[in-house]
């Protein structure tokens, strides 16, 4: 398992380098980034009720529709995904040094 850092170095690179990612690569990616920021959500303890749409599901539907789409609209993604990830992170971490010290 690729630790958060890890995921967030990937979807870094593949932003500045997103001319020669594939379609699949690019949807890969996407896919792998908005699985890890849902699960990252679900241990914050404060998951994404699933009929109510925030910025990860319109981020998730317009990637997957358009996974050629223009090399900067994907470049847009794989940095908020990674933007998501990092606060997610931080959140986790927090909360992480709260029950530490409980």
């Amino acid at each position: 398992m690729c630790s958060t850092t890890d995921v967030i170095s990937e979807l870094i690179r593949a932003a500045n380098d997103v001319g020669k990612l594939s379609p699949d690569k690019r949807r890969n990616l996407i896919v792998r980034a908005v699985r890890t920021v849902r699960e990252m959500r679900t241990d914050t303890g404060f998951p994404s009720s699933p009929g109510r749409k925030d910025e990860l599901h319109y981020i998730e539907i317009g990637a997957l529709m358009y996974p050629s789409g223009p090399d900067e609209s994907i470049k847009g993604v794989l940095l908020d995904l990674a933007g998501m990830i990092r606060t997610l992170k931080i959140v986790l971490d927090a909360k992480a040094e709260v029950l530490k010290g409980v």
